[in-house]
């Protein structure tokens, strides 16, 4: 038996390699398989591709492993879907019609179904980039790829998944309807665009909703993709901004699965929160509508996401009790002239490529092309089609045209890569946008060379939108808030009530008819969604443990208090009256502040008395050693150091939040660069004085000192304007520290900006120590480097138990502290690096010769 194993595992092996060897000997690659998928097809010059969700739902057989396995197969077929498919066919002969765009070009199509599931989604679109041909002989690479472009695909996962491996080779994508933020990262998608503003942008307009009506208390429901699971992120960030707490957060089940479905509707019922904001698309929502009417949940006041706002599945008259009234987002509804006599043209065919519109043409009219009858959702149809039904006469969602949105998105997203395409065709040799300055060959289409000029497209609709994108490929950011509303036969009908513009000129993001909204409460009226209601007169809040800020009890006050609409008042001693709240800053009448300044003066006076005994002794040596032009610069940089103090004392304005720590930063470098330099001098001065090192002042001279200064007190002037420019320090009022005092301060705007700031300050510090501590034991007399390694030791010990103690400390008291450090580090280098000098120029100017200087002088003992 083995030997029989062998001789079939060689006889299979080299049957391979024949194989192998006949396909390369023919110089053809050939398919080697075909995914079964539902499609459309049209040829043409140039082919655009598609993804669309035409079915519901995936089924995948169950695997024996023993056999290779069926294909999945799609159910329940989706109207509105189909129209959006068909939308891009009528695009694109709309466009083979015209002649001033793509002249001499005829689009063809490429569409399939990816049945709201990743894995056919994944293979509709390897199918496409792959090609339809069986068998390929140019090995080449010449000529236009299988497809130049994508339309789609609507769902945010799927688009993700694709664009990673299709963005590797460039190959655009536009999506109708992919809303994820994090779709806009050009880092990880480089080739991906959308017709659809971000959800980036829905989630703050439905928080613009909430806030107009003042729900701060609100369930959320998500769907467990990355749609749902990004936008929900992004909401609960935004409504902890606005000041509103999530009551509950819950996750739909990809899978339906009743148990949890059920789990789901008793947290809405045990909760106080009367609105629930969904993001999810209709498929993962539809099993919890249908428990919704099963438990008979009513009272709520639905929030609709972008994904569902508009979906018919749930605008029968079986909803209408229980999402009448729901609001939602929607992208901007368009009209697209000639769209529905050409929807209503449509005529089924028997090309294999074209099987979705029998699909299509089945489920419209309840038939079978097979005489045996078939199913068709589930539903056994003994009616056989003849291809000559009517269109007309059907009321469907196909044929309705009253409210395109994400079929105008599809005829955008067509129209984007035609105009693309067409700016490509436009361009003049030599003075393309390419390497050498070369244009794109349209017989040789690279899909990255689409790209370019898909970014900077730029034209308006023949309904009068205005389409482009921005770096990130995202479209112009405007909805329409929708109101689900009573029908006259029982349904629902969704009606436009307003819009949210975050680019509205007048600064009204959201625009809202309120005469014109139906509320399906008791009393007509929108419902009150909060944790807990203001507390009234005479009461505080008392927040309750374990509970968002949004819920708290209200309390009576104690004998002597009273409660008041505002916070800016607390109770006298006697708690016999009100008075307004004390206003707490570091200021000059404070003795704290008094203490401070007297020192930040008196430090400005050593300075200023320093700089006079230096110029009136400038031509000694102790004073011209180490270029004395460094040290008047070090005395004027402490002397600012020494005056930035001021601007932390006084009542918080902006222009002294901006420049306080602006002028302590540059101020401190300054000082500190300048000994930096001073301490690279001593040791260039002593290399120089060692035959081996001649020519080491030459290369660190005067005009070499002022330069290091220069570029690196330069580098922090940039830190400052980038921070400032950014994150600018602003003066704001603190009443967290105590609830009886306001205090003033200075927000610094940007955690890293103040961070950058000391850290460069501390770099420089640590090198300069380093350089001074090596430098100590030099062979001079008067070695400055030995009090400058003091002078740093003081200065980093400062400042290293600067920041515990910063951090610690509340209100004015953290001010004092940052002063402190200023002052502390200043002194410590004023007093160890000139106090010695100082007391050899005034005590002992015997000392104050050269020879002593150098140690060629004896000392007396």
């Amino acid at each position: 038996i083995e030997m029989w194993i062998t001789v079939n595992i060689c006889l299979y092996l080299s049957f391979k390699c024949i194989s192998a060897a006949s396909i390369h000997s023919s110089s053809t690659c050939q398919l080697q398989g075909r995914f079964k998928l539902n499609g459309m097809y049209q040829d043409g010059d140039v082919i655009l591709g598609g993804l669309f969700e035409v079915h519901f739902f995936t089924v995948f057989p169950e695997l024996s492993f023993r056999t290779e396995p069926e294909p999945p197969y799609c159910e329940k077929f989706d109207m509105e879907s189909f129209q959006q498919a068909q939308t891009m066919v009528f695009a694109i002969d709309e466009i083979n019609k015209n002649p001033n765009l793509l002249p001499n070009v005829t689009l063809g199509y490429h569409l399939y179904d990816n049945c709201v599931m990743l894995g056919m989604a994944f293979r509709a679109a390897i199918s496409l980039v792959s090609g339809t041909e069986e068998r390929f002989s140019n090995l080449n690479c010449t000529g236009p790829p299988p497809v130049i472009g994508i339309v789609g695909d609507p769902g945010s996962t799927p688009s993700i998944a694709i664009s990673s491996v299709l963005g590797l080779f460039r190959v655009p994508i536009v999506s109708h309807y992919a809303t994820c933020s994090c779709l806009s990262d050009r880092k990880k998608y480089p080739s991906f665009f959308r017709t659809i503003p971000s959800d980036a942008f829905q989630v703050r307009a439905m928080v613009q909703i909430l806030r107009h009506f003042g729900w701060t208390w609100v369930g959320l429901l998500y769907s467990d993709d990355d749609y749902g699971i990004y936008a929900s992120v992004s909401f609960k960030q935004e409504m902890q901004l606005f000041g509103g707490c999530v009551a509950f957060s819950e996750i739909l089940p990809h899978d339906n699965n009743h148990k949890d479905i059920r789990r789901i509707i008793g947290v809405i019922q045990a909760s106080t929160a009367r609105v629930v904001v969904v993001f999810s698309t209709s498929s993962y929502l539809m099993a919890l509508m249908d428990e919704v009417v099963l438990q008979n949940l009513t009272g709520r006041q639905w929030i609709a996401s972008e994904a569902w706002a508009t979906s018919p599945v749930f605008h029968t008259s079986r909803f209408l009790p229980f999402l009448g009234g729901t609001l939602g987002i929607a992208i901007r509804r368009g009209e697209i002239q000639g769209l529905q006599e050409f929807l209503l043209r449509l005529c089924p065919s028997n090309d294999p490529r074209n099987n979705m519109l029998k699909i299509f043409w089945e489920n419209m009219f309840r038939c079978s092309y097979k005489t045996g009858g078939m199913a068709i959702d589930e539903e056994q149809v003994k009616k056989v089609c003849t291809g000559q039904e009517d269109l007309i006469i059907t009321n469907t969602p196909y044929t309705d045209v009253s409210g395109l949105r994400a079929a105008y998105n599809v005829y955008k997203a067509v129209y984007a890569m035609a105009h693309a395409l067409h700016d490509l065709m436009q361009c003049e040799e030599e003075r393309g946008p390419f390497s050498g300055n070369r244009c794109a060959n349209i017989t040789n289409l690279k899909p990255w060379q689409l790209v370019h000029y898909l970014q900077k497209v730029n034209f308006t609709t023949g309904f009068g939108d205005h389409v482009s994108f921005d770096k990130n490929g995202d479209a112009l950011a405007i909805y329409d808030v929708l109101n689900w509303q009573p029908n006259s036969d029982g349904s629902i009908r969704v009606y436009t009530v307003g819009v949210v513009n975050e680019g509205a000129g007048n600064g009204k993001v959201l625009s809202l008819n309120e005469n014109a909204l139906y509320w399906n409460f008791q009393f007509k009226k929108p419902p009150w969604s909060v944790c807990s209601e203001s507390c009234p007169p005479g009461t505080r809040q008392a927040m309750r443990k374990g509970l968002p800020v949004c819920c708290f009890d209200c309390l009576p006050c104690r004998d002597g208090e009273i409660s008041n609409t505002t916070d800016e008042f607390w109770s006298n001693p006697d708690k016999d009256q009100c008075v307004p709240k004390e206003v707490e800053f570091l200021s000059y009448e404070d003795p704290l502040g008094i203490s401070l300044t007297t020192a930040s003066l008196l430090g400005t006076c050593i300075c200023t008395l320093v700089m006079v005994i230096f110029a009136h002794h400038r031509n000694t040596p102790i004073v011209r050693a180490n270029n004395s032009e460094l040290s008047f610069l070090l005395l004027l940089s402490l002397k600012l150091c020494f005056l930035c103090v001021l601007l932390f004392i006084g009542r918080p304005q902006l222009w002294t939040c901006q420049l306080r720590h602006a002028l302590f930063g540059i101020s401190f470098v300054l000082c500190i660069s300048s000994i930096l330099v001073k301490t690279m001098v001593v040791i260039a001065v002593f290399k120089s004085s060692r035959p081996e090192g001649k020519g080491a002042m030459k290369w660190f001279g005067v005009a070499q000192q002022r330069c290091t200064v220069l570029v690196l007190t330069a580098l922090q002037v940039v830190i400052c304007a980038v921070w400032l420019s950014t994150a600018s320090p602003t003066p704001q009022k603190n009443n967290q520290y105590t609830r009886s005092k306001i205090v003033y301060e200075c927000a610094i705007g940007s955690v890293a900006g103040f961070s950058m700031l000391l850290g460069y300050i501390g770099l420089l510090a640590a090198v300069s120590f380093l350089l001074a501590f090596l430098a100590r034991n030099l062979p001079d007399n008067f070695n400055e480097a030995k009090f400058i390694t003091f002078s740093m030791l003081i200065f980093c010990a400062v400042w290293i138990s600067f920041v515990p103690a910063y951090v610690s400390s509340p209100g004015k008291y953290a001010v004092a502290v940052e002063i402190f450090a200023i002052l502390a580090s200043s002194f410590g280098l004023l007093v160890a690096i000139f106090a010695p000098k100082c007391y050899i120029i005034l005590l002992h100017p015997e000392r104050n010769t050269k020879k002593a200087i150098m140690g060629r002088e004896p000392q007396n003992k």
